[in-house]
Formats: structure tokens, C-alpha cells, sequence
């Protein structure tokens, strides 16, 4: 029987991934004066900076202006003065003060599942963005637990689900990355709820089979109840 249901944050509760792609384009800007490559070859770039950093700064923010950072540097030779370095710094701090913006249902469906569930956060990044997140999202009273981690792999939701004593049996664990949020919670013998968002980074896709992986997928959290209600009656 279901117990816990985690809902991750980013692109699940709130949108975060589109504001990433906005920033992204006024960083092509700034660095059109001085960069030799064309936008495709820039985003390669720093996605490769991206994907080397991630061991050193982990996720969030914070980790993506040091990699634009890196990225400004490293393309221009040195070149780009500070007070585009500075411009591209702001860049990282209007994401971090940007506003909450709820997906749409995520309130209907939360207050619907704490009735009969224990509803808790269970995302990753950086902890006190994460944080100021779900504060502002005006849901943080509605849930159970809130567990901020640095990634999600099948050894960090045993930990988290066992400090909290859950059974994996009794888990179902809902956000819009199958990489993070689907396949490691499977893997423990867990459940999970696929809800895909408009833009996925590229880091985080994966694409998993569908002979070995079987999960529902659903267009937004507004049809979680009605799903969560199937799982338990196939319990």
C-alpha cells in the first residue's frame, strides 16, 4: 500500500528549466562581441563545462553562473572585461531572486493527497535556494518532509527513505526527469510518476526501456490523484 508520495521541485512543483533557457540566450549576447563560435558551438561549450563542473559545484544556480563564468572566460582567451563578467554574474543572481511560479494543479493536487498520504519534497540543488523555493511556493505547510539532496541515485533515496523508516514498497516518488526522479526510485523497488516538462536539460536526459522500466507518464500533476489512486488499488 502507498504511504509516501515525494514530488521533486524543479519542473515538477515550480518552473525553474525555462528561466535556465532564457539566461542562457542573454548569455549568447554578452559574449557575441568577443566569442568566435556560433551560438550552437557556445551551448556545446558550456555544457562541457557544465558536465565537469558537476563533481566539484553539484547543481542549481550557484554551479550554473560559476560554469557561465568559466565559459566566459575560457572562450574569449581571457578577453572579456569584468564589467561583463559582472553582467554575467547578475545573470545568476536574477535566477536566484526570480519569483516562485507554480505549475498548474500543483496546489489542487497536493491538498488532495494529503488527505490519505504523507506528501514531501524531494529534490536536488543547492540547499538554501532550494529552500527559499519552497517557501515562497506557499505549500511548505502542506508537506510531510522536505529532503534537499546534492543527487538523486538509488543510494540517496535508500538513505532518505530509510532515515525517515518508509519502505520502498510503500513509496511513489512523482517529477519531470526520468534519469533522476523515475529510474533510481525503480531500481530500489519503488515507484514513480513520470510528469515531463516543456524543456529538459541535457544533462538530465536519458532515454530508458520500455521492456525493463514501466511507469505512468502524465501531462501535468493535475491527473496525479486519479494515478495515485490506480497504483493503490493495484497494490
Amino acid at each position: 500500500m502507498i504511504e509516501v508520495i515525494a514530488l521533486d521541485g524543479d519542473d515538477t512543483i515550480w518552473h525553474s528549466e525555462h528561466l535556465f533557457v532564457d539566461t542562457q540566450d542573454r548569455f549568447r549576447e554578452l559574449l557575441r562581441p568577443y566569442a568566435e563560435l556560433n551560438d550552437a558551438a557556445l551551448d556545446e561549450r558550456l555544457l562541457e563545462v557544465e558536465r565537469r563542473n558537476l563533481p566539484l559545484f553539484g547543481y542549481g544556480v550557484k554551479a550554473f553562473t560559476l560554469s557561465l563564468l568559466e565559459t566566459a572566460i575560457e572562450v574569449t582567451d581571457g578577453r572579456i572585461p569584468g564589467r561583463d563578467l559582472q553582467a554575467v554574474l547578475d545573470l545568476g543572481k536574477v535566477l536566484l531572486d526570480h519569483p516562485v511560479e507554480l505549475l498548474d494543479g500543483v496546489r489542487e493536487a497536493v491538498d488532495a493527497l494529503t488527505d490519505d498520504y504523507r506528501v514531501m519534497v524531494l529534490t536536488k540543488g543547492d540547499l538554501l535556494h532550494q529552500e527559499t523555493k519552497v517557501a515562497r511556493s506557499g505549500l511548505a505547510e502542506l508537506f510531510w518532509r522536505v529532503e534537499i539532496v546534492s543527487e538523486k541515485d538509488e543510494a540517496t533515496y535508500q538513505r532518505v527513505l530509510d532515515r525517515h523508516d518508509v519502505d520502498p514498497a510503500t513509496f511513489v516518488m512523482v517529477g519531470n526527469s526520468v534519469r533522476s526522479d523515475v529510474l533510481p526510485v525503480l531500481g530500489i523497488g519503488g515507484r514513480a510518476v513520470h510528469v515531463p516538462y516543456s524543456v529538459t536539460w541535457a544533462l538530465e536526459h536519458v532515454e530508458p526501456d520500455p521492456a525493463l522500466h514501466d511507469f505512468p507518464v502524465l501531462r501535468s500533476l493535475t491527473e496525479l490523484p486519479a494515478c495515485i489512486a490506480t497504483l493503490q488499488a493495484e497494490s
